[in-house]
Protein backbone atom coordinates (compact mmCIF):
# COMPACT_ATOMS: atom_id res chain seq x y z
CA UNK A 1 0.00 0.00 0.00
CA UNK A 2 1.43 3.38 -1.00
CA UNK A 3 1.90 6.28 1.42
CA UNK A 4 -0.98 8.16 -0.21
CA UNK A 5 -3.30 5.17 0.10
CA UNK A 6 -2.35 4.76 3.76
CA UNK A 7 -3.09 8.43 4.45
CA UNK A 8 -6.45 8.17 2.68
CA UNK A 9 -7.28 5.10 4.77
CA UNK A 10 -6.41 6.98 7.97
CA UNK A 11 -8.54 9.97 6.87
CA UNK A 12 -11.48 7.66 6.14
CA UNK A 13 -11.17 6.10 9.59
CA UNK A 14 -11.03 9.56 11.21
CA UNK A 15 -14.13 10.66 9.33
CA UNK A 16 -15.91 7.47 10.36
CA UNK A 17 -15.30 7.98 14.08
CA UNK A 18 -15.51 11.79 14.18
CA UNK A 19 -14.40 13.99 17.04
CA UNK A 20 -15.25 16.94 19.29
CA UNK A 21 -16.20 20.28 17.73
CA UNK A 22 -14.53 23.40 19.14
CA UNK A 23 -15.59 26.94 18.23
CA UNK A 24 -13.93 30.34 18.54
CA UNK A 25 -14.88 33.81 17.33
CA UNK A 26 -17.98 36.00 17.23
CA UNK A 27 -21.33 34.69 18.45
CA UNK A 28 -23.36 37.89 18.03
CA UNK A 29 -24.61 36.66 14.65
CA UNK A 30 -26.90 39.56 13.76
CA UNK A 31 -24.16 42.16 14.37
CA UNK A 32 -21.15 40.59 12.63
CA UNK A 33 -19.81 42.87 9.92
CA UNK A 34 -22.47 45.47 10.59
CA UNK A 35 -21.70 47.21 13.86
CA UNK A 36 -19.15 47.11 16.64
CA UNK A 37 -19.31 43.91 18.66
CA UNK A 38 -18.72 43.91 22.40
CA UNK A 39 -15.70 41.75 23.18
CA UNK A 40 -17.52 39.92 25.96
CA UNK A 41 -19.72 38.04 23.46
CA UNK A 42 -16.71 36.66 21.58
CA UNK A 43 -15.26 33.24 22.33
CA UNK A 44 -11.53 33.94 22.16
CA UNK A 45 -10.42 30.40 23.07
CA UNK A 46 -11.53 27.11 21.44
CA UNK A 47 -14.78 26.35 23.20
CA UNK A 48 -17.09 23.33 23.26
CA UNK A 49 -20.73 23.89 22.30
CA UNK A 50 -23.19 22.41 24.78
CA UNK A 51 -25.53 20.65 22.27
CA UNK A 52 -22.53 18.98 20.57
CA UNK A 53 -20.57 17.87 23.65
CA UNK A 54 -19.87 14.18 23.13
CA UNK A 55 -21.37 14.16 19.61
CA UNK A 56 -19.07 12.61 17.02
CA UNK A 57 -18.67 15.37 14.41
CA UNK A 58 -16.90 14.33 11.21
CA UNK A 59 -17.14 17.46 9.06
CA UNK A 60 -17.65 21.21 9.59
CA UNK A 61 -18.39 23.90 7.02
CA UNK A 62 -18.67 27.66 6.86
CA UNK A 63 -17.54 30.22 4.30
CA UNK A 64 -15.41 33.36 4.10
CA UNK A 65 -18.62 35.39 3.70
CA UNK A 66 -20.75 33.22 6.02
CA UNK A 67 -22.20 34.21 9.37
CA UNK A 68 -23.63 30.74 9.96
CA UNK A 69 -22.21 27.26 10.54
CA UNK A 70 -22.84 23.66 9.50
CA UNK A 71 -21.67 20.51 11.28
CA UNK A 72 -22.21 16.88 10.22
CA UNK A 73 -22.00 13.94 12.60
CA UNK A 74 -21.01 10.35 11.86
CA UNK A 75 -24.68 9.31 11.66
CA UNK A 76 -25.27 11.73 8.77
CA UNK A 77 -27.22 14.30 10.77
CA UNK A 78 -26.84 17.97 9.83
CA UNK A 79 -26.61 20.68 12.50
CA UNK A 80 -26.88 24.39 11.65
CA UNK A 81 -26.69 27.60 13.69
CA UNK A 82 -26.02 31.32 13.30
CA UNK A 83 -27.61 34.05 11.20
CA UNK A 84 -30.83 33.02 9.49
CA UNK A 85 -32.38 36.08 7.82
CA UNK A 86 -32.63 34.30 4.48
CA UNK A 87 -33.51 30.84 5.80
CA UNK A 88 -29.93 29.63 5.37
CA UNK A 89 -30.20 27.30 8.37
CA UNK A 90 -32.84 25.17 6.63
CA UNK A 91 -35.09 25.13 9.69
CA UNK A 92 -38.22 26.31 7.85
CA UNK A 93 -38.12 29.79 9.40
CA UNK A 94 -35.94 32.91 9.68
CA UNK A 95 -35.22 32.67 13.40
CA UNK A 96 -31.58 32.98 14.44
CA UNK A 97 -30.13 29.96 16.25
CA UNK A 98 -27.36 30.40 18.82
CA UNK A 99 -27.21 26.66 19.46
CA UNK A 100 -26.47 23.92 16.92
CA UNK A 101 -29.84 22.53 15.83
CA UNK A 102 -30.58 19.43 13.76
CA UNK A 103 -32.14 20.16 10.35
CA UNK A 104 -35.15 17.88 10.77
CA UNK A 105 -36.10 17.87 7.09
CA UNK A 106 -32.75 16.26 6.26
CA UNK A 107 -33.20 13.45 8.78
CA UNK A 108 -34.06 10.89 6.08
CA UNK A 109 -30.71 11.52 4.35
CA UNK A 110 -27.17 10.60 5.28
CA UNK A 111 -25.35 13.93 4.81
CA UNK A 112 -21.63 13.55 4.11
CA UNK A 113 -20.59 17.01 2.85
CA UNK A 114 -21.76 20.60 3.23
CA UNK A 115 -20.84 24.11 2.14
CA UNK A 116 -22.13 27.58 2.95
CA UNK A 117 -22.23 30.93 1.18
CA UNK A 118 -23.16 34.37 2.43
CA UNK A 119 -26.84 33.52 2.80
CA UNK A 120 -27.24 29.94 1.54
CA UNK A 121 -26.22 26.39 2.37
CA UNK A 122 -25.69 23.29 0.21
CA UNK A 123 -25.39 19.69 1.43
CA UNK A 124 -24.44 16.43 -0.29
CA UNK A 125 -25.90 13.03 0.60
CA UNK A 126 -24.20 9.63 0.59
CA UNK A 127 -26.46 8.66 -2.34
CA UNK A 128 -25.05 11.44 -4.50
CA UNK A 129 -27.95 13.89 -4.18
CA UNK A 130 -27.57 17.55 -3.28
CA UNK A 131 -30.00 19.76 -1.38
CA UNK A 132 -29.85 23.47 -0.64
CA UNK A 133 -31.63 26.18 1.34
CA UNK A 134 -31.44 29.91 1.96
CA UNK A 135 -31.30 32.89 -0.39
CA UNK A 136 -31.92 32.18 -4.07
CA UNK A 137 -31.98 35.62 -5.68
CA UNK A 138 -29.16 34.68 -8.07
CA UNK A 139 -30.13 31.02 -8.49
CA UNK A 140 -27.34 29.88 -6.16
CA UNK A 141 -29.49 27.05 -4.78
CA UNK A 142 -29.30 25.29 -8.15
CA UNK A 143 -32.96 24.32 -8.04
CA UNK A 144 -33.57 25.51 -11.61
CA UNK A 145 -36.05 28.13 -10.47
CA UNK A 146 -36.00 31.74 -9.28
CA UNK A 147 -39.66 31.68 -8.30
CA UNK A 148 -38.94 31.75 -4.56
CA UNK A 149 -36.24 34.19 -3.54
CA UNK A 150 -35.94 32.51 -0.13
CA UNK A 151 -36.14 28.76 0.51
CA UNK A 152 -36.07 28.20 4.26
CA UNK A 153 -36.45 24.42 3.87
CA UNK A 154 -34.23 22.10 1.81
CA UNK A 155 -34.92 21.86 -1.94
CA UNK A 156 -33.34 19.46 -4.43
CA UNK A 157 -30.51 20.71 -6.64
CA UNK A 158 -30.62 19.71 -10.30
CA UNK A 159 -27.42 17.66 -10.14
CA UNK A 160 -26.73 13.94 -9.79
CA UNK A 161 -23.86 11.70 -8.72
CA UNK A 162 -22.53 14.51 -6.55
CA UNK A 163 -19.28 13.96 -4.65
CA UNK A 164 -18.69 17.38 -3.14
CA UNK A 165 -19.85 21.02 -3.18
CA UNK A 166 -18.39 24.44 -2.44
CA UNK A 167 -20.01 27.87 -2.07
CA UNK A 168 -18.87 31.38 -2.83
CA UNK A 169 -20.80 34.35 -1.49
CA UNK A 170 -23.66 34.03 -4.00
CA UNK A 171 -22.80 31.02 -6.15
CA UNK A 172 -22.33 27.27 -5.83
CA UNK A 173 -20.00 24.68 -7.38
CA UNK A 174 -20.68 20.93 -7.45
CA UNK A 175 -18.24 18.11 -8.22
CA UNK A 176 -19.78 14.98 -9.74
CA UNK A 177 -18.66 11.62 -11.08
CA UNK A 178 -20.48 12.24 -14.39
CA UNK A 179 -18.02 11.91 -17.25
CA UNK A 180 -17.53 15.18 -19.14
CA UNK A 181 -19.38 17.12 -16.45
CA UNK A 182 -17.24 16.71 -13.35
CA UNK A 183 -17.82 20.33 -12.30
CA UNK A 184 -21.06 22.33 -12.47
CA UNK A 185 -21.86 25.85 -11.30
CA UNK A 186 -24.91 28.02 -10.61
CA UNK A 187 -25.68 31.43 -9.15
CA UNK A 188 -24.26 34.93 -9.65
CA UNK A 189 -21.98 35.23 -12.73
CA UNK A 190 -20.90 38.85 -12.12
CA UNK A 191 -17.14 38.31 -12.16
CA UNK A 192 -16.99 35.16 -14.26
CA UNK A 193 -16.80 32.98 -11.14
CA UNK A 194 -19.11 30.41 -12.76
CA UNK A 195 -16.50 29.74 -15.45
CA UNK A 196 -18.83 29.91 -18.46
CA UNK A 197 -17.00 32.67 -20.35
CA UNK A 198 -19.45 35.46 -19.54
CA UNK A 199 -20.61 37.66 -16.69
CA UNK A 200 -24.18 37.76 -18.11
CA UNK A 201 -24.23 41.54 -17.76
CA UNK A 202 -27.14 43.52 -19.18
CA UNK A 203 -28.83 46.92 -18.85
CA UNK A 204 -31.92 46.84 -16.71
CA UNK A 205 -33.76 49.06 -19.21
CA UNK A 206 -32.99 50.19 -22.73
CA UNK A 207 -32.56 53.77 -21.59
CA UNK A 208 -30.83 52.92 -18.32
CA UNK A 209 -27.14 52.70 -17.48
CA UNK A 210 -27.89 50.53 -14.47
CA UNK A 211 -26.33 47.11 -14.89
CA UNK A 212 -27.55 43.76 -13.64
CA UNK A 213 -26.31 40.20 -14.02
CA UNK A 214 -28.55 37.44 -15.27
CA UNK A 215 -28.98 34.77 -12.61
CA UNK A 216 -28.19 31.17 -13.47
CA UNK A 217 -30.50 28.92 -11.42
CA UNK A 218 -29.79 25.70 -13.32
CA UNK A 219 -26.41 24.04 -12.63
CA UNK A 220 -24.36 24.04 -15.81
CA UNK A 221 -21.19 22.08 -16.57
CA UNK A 222 -18.05 24.15 -17.10
CA UNK A 223 -17.44 23.46 -20.79
CA UNK A 224 -13.72 24.27 -20.85
CA UNK A 225 -13.09 21.57 -18.22
CA UNK A 226 -15.21 18.89 -19.91
CA UNK A 227 -12.11 16.89 -20.82
CA UNK A 228 -10.71 16.99 -17.27
CA UNK A 229 -11.77 15.30 -14.07
CA UNK A 230 -11.95 17.89 -11.30
CA UNK A 231 -11.22 16.31 -7.92
CA UNK A 232 -10.97 19.31 -5.55
CA UNK A 233 -12.65 22.71 -5.44
CA UNK A 234 -12.82 25.73 -3.11
CA UNK A 235 -14.53 29.10 -3.41
CA UNK A 236 -13.71 32.59 -2.20
CA UNK A 237 -16.25 35.40 -2.09
CA UNK A 238 -16.21 35.82 -5.87
CA UNK A 239 -13.59 33.42 -7.20
CA UNK A 240 -13.11 29.68 -7.63
CA UNK A 241 -10.07 27.40 -7.41
CA UNK A 242 -9.96 23.77 -8.54
CA UNK A 243 -7.56 20.86 -9.10
CA UNK A 244 -7.87 18.15 -11.74
CA UNK A 245 -6.83 14.50 -11.52
CA UNK A 246 -3.48 15.31 -13.15
CA UNK A 247 -2.59 17.80 -10.42
CA UNK A 248 -3.12 20.95 -12.49
CA UNK A 249 -4.47 23.96 -10.60
CA UNK A 250 -7.13 26.27 -12.11
CA UNK A 251 -8.53 29.60 -10.93
CA UNK A 252 -11.22 31.92 -12.27
CA UNK A 253 -13.54 34.75 -11.22
CA UNK A 254 -12.65 38.07 -9.60
CA UNK A 255 -8.96 38.92 -10.02
CA UNK A 256 -8.47 41.77 -7.52
CA UNK A 257 -5.38 41.63 -5.26
CA UNK A 258 -3.90 38.88 -7.44
CA UNK A 259 -6.00 36.19 -5.78
CA UNK A 260 -6.10 34.14 -9.02
CA UNK A 261 -2.32 33.80 -9.09
CA UNK A 262 -1.80 34.91 -12.71
CA UNK A 263 0.49 37.90 -11.96
CA UNK A 264 -2.29 40.32 -12.93
CA UNK A 265 -5.60 41.55 -11.49
CA UNK A 266 -7.76 40.77 -14.49
CA UNK A 267 -11.02 38.86 -14.01
CA UNK A 268 -11.01 35.41 -15.60
CA UNK A 269 -14.32 34.24 -17.04
CA UNK A 270 -13.11 30.72 -17.81
CA UNK A 271 -10.79 28.42 -15.81
CA UNK A 272 -7.12 29.28 -16.31
CA UNK A 273 -4.20 27.13 -15.23
CA UNK A 274 -1.81 28.63 -12.70
CA UNK A 275 1.58 28.31 -14.35
CA UNK A 276 3.46 27.83 -11.06
CA UNK A 277 1.80 24.42 -10.65
CA UNK A 278 2.82 22.81 -13.92
CA UNK A 279 5.69 20.63 -15.13
CA UNK A 280 7.58 19.42 -12.03
CA UNK A 281 5.35 21.09 -9.47
CA UNK A 282 1.90 19.64 -10.07
CA UNK A 283 -0.25 19.06 -7.00
CA UNK A 284 -0.11 15.58 -5.39
CA UNK A 285 -3.34 13.58 -4.85
CA UNK A 286 -3.38 14.46 -1.15
CA UNK A 287 -3.02 18.22 -1.76
CA UNK A 288 -4.99 20.64 0.40
CA UNK A 289 -6.60 23.69 -1.22
CA UNK A 290 -8.33 26.74 0.24
CA UNK A 291 -9.85 30.05 -0.86
CA UNK A 292 -10.39 33.07 1.36
CA UNK A 293 -12.28 36.23 0.53
CA UNK A 294 -9.22 37.88 -1.05
CA UNK A 295 -6.61 35.11 -1.28
CA UNK A 296 -5.99 31.49 -2.25
CA UNK A 297 -3.79 28.66 -1.01
CA UNK A 298 -2.72 25.09 -1.73
CA UNK A 299 -0.10 22.51 -0.81
CA UNK A 300 2.13 21.31 -3.63
CA UNK A 301 5.19 19.06 -3.91
CA UNK A 302 6.60 17.94 -0.57
CA UNK A 303 3.55 19.36 1.21
CA UNK A 304 4.83 22.93 0.86
CA UNK A 305 2.07 25.50 1.38
CA UNK A 306 1.76 28.23 -1.25
CA UNK A 307 -0.40 31.35 -0.88
CA UNK A 308 -1.26 34.36 -3.02
CA UNK A 309 -3.57 37.39 -3.08
CA UNK A 310 -4.06 39.87 -0.25
CA UNK A 311 -2.16 38.49 2.73
CA UNK A 312 -2.42 41.37 5.20
CA UNK A 313 -3.69 44.92 5.44
CA UNK A 314 -0.36 46.56 4.73
CA UNK A 315 2.34 45.78 2.23
CA UNK A 316 2.20 44.42 -1.29
CA UNK A 317 -0.24 41.80 -2.47
CA UNK A 318 1.15 38.47 -3.65
CA UNK A 319 0.32 38.41 -7.36
CA UNK A 320 1.44 34.80 -7.84
CA UNK A 321 1.85 31.72 -5.58
CA UNK A 322 4.70 32.02 -3.12
CA UNK A 323 5.81 29.37 -0.61
CA UNK A 324 4.93 30.14 3.00
CA UNK A 325 8.25 29.19 4.55
CA UNK A 326 6.93 29.39 8.12
CA UNK A 327 5.09 26.11 7.50
CA UNK A 328 7.81 24.27 5.58
CA UNK A 329 8.21 20.72 6.82
CA UNK A 330 4.74 20.50 8.38
CA UNK A 331 2.39 17.73 7.30
CA UNK A 332 -0.70 19.84 6.54
CA UNK A 333 -3.84 17.70 6.50
CA UNK A 334 -6.58 20.32 6.37
CA UNK A 335 -6.92 24.07 5.93
CA UNK A 336 -9.60 26.70 5.56
CA UNK A 337 -9.65 30.48 5.13
CA UNK A 338 -12.12 33.06 6.41
CA UNK A 339 -12.51 36.73 5.65
CA UNK A 340 -8.86 37.49 6.44
CA UNK A 341 -7.77 34.60 8.68
CA UNK A 342 -6.61 31.01 8.22
CA UNK A 343 -6.72 27.74 10.19
CA UNK A 344 -4.56 24.69 9.55
CA UNK A 345 -4.46 21.20 11.02
CA UNK A 346 -0.89 19.86 10.78
CA UNK A 347 0.85 16.96 12.57
CA UNK A 348 -0.39 17.17 16.18
CA UNK A 349 -0.92 20.91 16.14
CA UNK A 350 -3.51 23.47 15.20
CA UNK A 351 -2.11 26.62 13.59
CA UNK A 352 -3.83 29.92 12.82
CA UNK A 353 -2.91 33.39 11.61
CA UNK A 354 -4.30 36.47 9.89
CA UNK A 355 -6.22 39.63 10.69
CA UNK A 356 -8.88 39.04 13.35
CA UNK A 357 -11.14 41.20 15.51
CA UNK A 358 -13.31 38.71 17.38
CA UNK A 359 -11.06 35.99 18.75
CA UNK A 360 -11.37 33.77 15.68
CA UNK A 361 -7.69 32.78 15.88
CA UNK A 362 -8.30 31.08 19.23
CA UNK A 363 -5.22 32.48 21.02
CA UNK A 364 -7.11 33.03 24.28
CA UNK A 365 -7.88 36.08 26.46
CA UNK A 366 -4.18 36.83 27.05
CA UNK A 367 -3.10 36.17 23.49
CA UNK A 368 -2.85 38.56 20.59
CA UNK A 369 -5.89 39.32 18.44
CA UNK A 370 -4.12 39.03 15.10
CA UNK A 371 -0.92 37.46 13.85
CA UNK A 372 0.92 38.19 10.61
CA UNK A 373 2.70 34.83 10.81
CA UNK A 374 1.40 31.30 11.47
CA UNK A 375 1.22 30.59 15.20
CA UNK A 376 0.18 27.51 17.17
CA UNK A 377 -3.07 27.53 19.11
CA UNK A 378 -1.40 26.54 22.37
CA UNK A 379 -4.44 25.15 24.12
CA UNK A 380 -4.85 22.57 21.32
CA UNK A 381 -1.18 21.55 21.14
CA UNK A 382 -0.80 17.77 20.93
CA UNK A 383 -4.35 17.24 19.67
CA UNK A 384 -5.02 15.63 16.30
CA UNK A 385 -7.18 17.88 14.11
CA UNK A 386 -9.70 16.08 11.86
CA UNK A 387 -11.42 19.03 10.17
CA UNK A 388 -11.33 22.84 10.19
CA UNK A 389 -13.66 25.54 8.86
CA UNK A 390 -13.48 29.34 8.85
CA UNK A 391 -16.37 31.77 8.59
CA UNK A 392 -16.51 35.53 8.26
CA UNK A 393 -15.53 36.08 11.91
CA UNK A 394 -15.38 32.62 13.45
CA UNK A 395 -13.54 29.31 13.24
CA UNK A 396 -14.38 25.67 13.94
CA UNK A 397 -12.02 22.79 14.66
CA UNK A 398 -12.83 19.10 15.07
CA UNK A 399 -10.28 17.28 17.25
CA UNK A 400 -9.80 13.56 17.80
CA UNK A 401 -10.77 12.55 21.35
CA UNK A 402 -8.14 9.78 21.35
CA UNK A 403 -5.10 10.35 23.56
CA UNK A 404 -6.24 13.74 24.89
CA UNK A 405 -7.20 12.48 28.35
CA UNK A 406 -9.28 15.01 30.26
CA UNK A 407 -7.95 18.03 28.35
CA UNK A 408 -11.28 18.55 26.58
CA UNK A 409 -13.04 18.70 29.96
CA UNK A 410 -10.85 21.65 30.89
CA UNK A 411 -12.15 23.71 27.97
CA UNK A 412 -15.06 26.13 28.37
CA UNK A 413 -18.54 25.07 27.29
CA UNK A 414 -20.80 27.61 25.59
CA UNK A 415 -24.55 27.33 26.10
CA UNK A 416 -25.94 30.04 23.82
CA UNK A 417 -29.59 31.01 23.80
CA UNK A 418 -32.33 28.53 23.14
CA UNK A 419 -34.01 29.16 19.78
CA UNK A 420 -37.26 30.01 21.54
CA UNK A 421 -35.58 32.94 23.25
CA UNK A 422 -34.73 34.62 19.96
CA UNK A 423 -37.32 36.27 17.80
CA UNK A 424 -37.78 36.33 14.07
CA UNK A 425 -35.01 38.51 12.69
CA UNK A 426 -36.12 41.70 11.01
CA UNK A 427 -34.33 42.59 7.82
CA UNK A 428 -31.30 44.66 8.83
CA UNK A 429 -31.95 47.90 6.97
CA UNK A 430 -31.00 50.66 9.37
CA UNK A 431 -29.79 53.87 7.84
CA UNK A 432 -26.68 53.68 10.01
CA UNK A 433 -25.72 50.39 8.40
CA UNK A 434 -26.16 51.83 4.93
CA UNK A 435 -24.04 54.87 5.79
CA UNK A 436 -21.36 52.60 7.17
CA UNK A 437 -21.33 50.52 4.03
CA UNK A 438 -20.97 53.54 1.78
CA UNK A 439 -18.26 55.17 3.87
CA UNK A 440 -16.25 52.00 4.35
CA UNK A 441 -16.52 51.25 0.67
CA UNK A 442 -14.89 54.59 -0.05
CA UNK A 443 -12.18 54.14 2.56
CA UNK A 444 -11.30 50.52 1.84
CA UNK A 445 -7.85 50.40 0.20
CA UNK A 446 -8.52 48.43 -2.95
CA UNK A 447 -6.00 48.18 -5.73
CA UNK A 448 -8.77 47.69 -8.22
CA UNK A 449 -11.19 50.40 -7.07
CA UNK A 450 -10.80 52.29 -10.33
CA UNK A 451 -12.41 49.40 -12.10
CA UNK A 452 -15.88 49.69 -13.49
CA UNK A 453 -17.20 47.36 -10.82
CA UNK A 454 -16.15 46.98 -7.20
CA UNK A 455 -16.05 43.43 -5.97
CA UNK A 456 -18.58 43.19 -3.24
CA UNK A 457 -20.96 45.93 -4.19
CA UNK A 458 -24.46 44.65 -4.79
CA UNK A 459 -25.69 43.82 -8.23
CA UNK A 460 -28.17 46.66 -8.17
CA UNK A 461 -29.82 49.04 -5.73
CA UNK A 462 -32.59 46.53 -5.21
CA UNK A 463 -29.92 44.01 -4.36
CA UNK A 464 -28.52 46.34 -1.73
CA UNK A 465 -31.87 46.39 -0.06
CA UNK A 466 -32.31 42.63 -0.27
CA UNK A 467 -28.78 41.56 0.67
CA UNK A 468 -28.32 43.30 3.97
CA UNK A 469 -24.70 42.40 4.36
CA UNK A 470 -23.78 42.44 0.70
CA UNK A 471 -20.66 44.48 1.41
CA UNK A 472 -19.56 42.58 4.52
CA UNK A 473 -16.52 40.87 3.10
CA UNK A 474 -14.84 43.96 1.68
CA UNK A 475 -16.26 46.25 4.36
CA UNK A 476 -14.01 44.76 7.00
CA UNK A 477 -11.11 43.65 4.89
CA UNK A 478 -8.99 46.25 6.63
CA UNK A 479 -10.76 45.76 9.94
CA UNK A 480 -10.92 49.52 10.45
CA UNK A 481 -14.22 50.39 8.83
CA UNK A 482 -16.25 50.26 12.02
CA UNK A 483 -13.78 52.37 13.98
CA UNK A 484 -13.72 54.98 11.25
CA UNK A 485 -17.48 55.21 11.32
CA UNK A 486 -17.47 55.82 15.05
CA UNK A 487 -14.88 58.56 14.77
CA UNK A 488 -16.54 60.20 11.82
CA UNK A 489 -20.18 59.72 12.75
CA UNK A 490 -22.73 62.24 13.90
CA UNK A 491 -20.60 63.71 16.66
CA UNK A 492 -17.95 64.75 14.19
CA UNK A 493 -20.25 66.67 11.92
CA UNK A 494 -20.53 64.10 9.15
CA UNK A 495 -16.83 63.25 8.94
CA UNK A 496 -15.35 66.71 8.42
CA UNK A 497 -12.06 65.73 10.04
CA UNK A 498 -10.22 67.74 12.67
CA UNK A 499 -12.33 70.83 12.31
CA UNK A 500 -15.40 68.83 13.25
CA UNK A 501 -14.60 68.70 16.94
CA UNK A 502 -14.17 72.46 16.99
CA UNK A 503 -17.54 73.09 15.42
CA UNK A 504 -19.14 70.62 17.82
CA UNK A 505 -17.80 72.59 20.77
CA UNK A 506 -19.17 75.83 19.35
CA UNK A 507 -22.61 74.32 18.91
CA UNK A 508 -22.60 73.05 22.46
CA UNK A 509 -22.21 76.59 23.68
CA UNK A 510 -25.12 77.76 21.58
CA UNK A 511 -27.70 76.57 24.05
CA UNK A 512 -29.87 73.48 24.37
CA UNK A 513 -32.02 72.06 21.61
CA UNK A 514 -30.01 73.36 18.67
CA UNK A 515 -29.12 71.18 15.71
CA UNK A 516 -25.59 70.20 14.81
CA UNK A 517 -25.03 72.68 12.05
CA UNK A 518 -27.08 75.67 13.25
CA UNK A 519 -25.11 78.80 14.06
CA UNK A 520 -25.62 80.58 17.38
CA UNK A 521 -28.73 82.67 17.76
CA UNK A 522 -27.12 86.06 17.29
CA UNK A 523 -25.87 85.10 13.85
CA UNK A 524 -29.28 84.05 12.60
CA UNK A 525 -30.24 87.49 11.41
CA UNK A 526 -27.89 87.33 8.45
CA UNK A 527 -28.51 85.90 5.03
CA UNK A 528 -29.31 82.47 6.39
CA UNK A 529 -32.16 83.54 8.65
CA UNK A 530 -35.63 84.87 7.86
CA UNK A 531 -35.90 88.66 7.46
CA UNK A 532 -37.04 90.37 10.63
CA UNK A 533 -40.58 91.56 10.78
CA UNK A 534 -40.76 95.37 10.76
Amino acid sequence: MSVVEEEKKVEAEEAAKGGELLFCGATCWDAIGRRKISSDVNLVSPTRLRPLVGVDIRFVASGCASCHCVALDVEGRCFTWGRNEKGQLGQGDKIQRDRPTVVSELSKYNIIRAASGRNHTVVVTKDGFSLSFGWNKHGQLGSGSLKNEVESSPVRCLVSEVKNAACGADFTVWLTSVEGASILTAGLPQYGQLGHGTDNEYNTKDSSVRLAYEAQPRPKAVASLAGETIVKVACGTNHTVAVDSNGYFYTWGFGGYGRLGHREQKDEWVPRRVDVFTRHNVLPPDAVISAGSVNSACTAGGGQLYMWGKMKNTGDDWMYPKPLMDLSGWNIRCMDSGSMHHFVGADSSCISWGHAQNGELGYGPNGQKSSAVPKKVDILEGMHVISVACGFAHSMVVVDRTNVGDRLDQLDVYDGKASGEGSEEPEFKSSVAKKTTKKSAVKTPDNSKKRKKSEDSSVSEDDEKDSDDSDDSEEQVNGQAEQKRIRGGKASGGGRGRGASKSTTEVKGAGPGRGRGRPPKEKKAGKRGRPKKL
